[in-house]
């Protein structure tokens, strides 16, 4: 297999978001965010995502976590393999890294 000498990522460092809500449905967990310079475009690399909003207890732990920009488009949020994340994936507010390809 023949691998490039290098990947384009992250070219003008690793952006920040912060989420604005959380709002619980009945089929999915969204979290919401400003609008961001790389969503939208062409971007491949790293997120440092600070949830800061707490899961409200009693919330099923099988609902799918979602994010959207500014109540726009949704975002499913999966695991590597494509597995959706869950709210029991999710234990709690702070800094959380992902891996964004669109």
């Amino acid at each position: 297999m023949l691998l490039p000498a290098y990947i384009n990522v992250n070219q003008s460092g690793i952006p920040a978001l912060r989420s604005l809500s959380v709002t619980v449905g009945t089929t999915d967990v969204r979290f919401d965010f400003n609008n961001h310079r790389n969503v939208g475009r062409p971007f491949r690399g790293l997120l440092i995502i600070n949830l800061n909003q707490v899961i409200p207890t009693g919330t099923t732990d099988t609902l799918p976590i979602v994010f959207t920009s500014d109540g726009g488009a949704v975002t499913a949020v999966t695991t590597f393999n494509g597995d959706p994340v869950t709210v029991a994936d999710i234990p709690g507010t702070g800094i959380y890294v992902f891996w964004y390809e669109s």
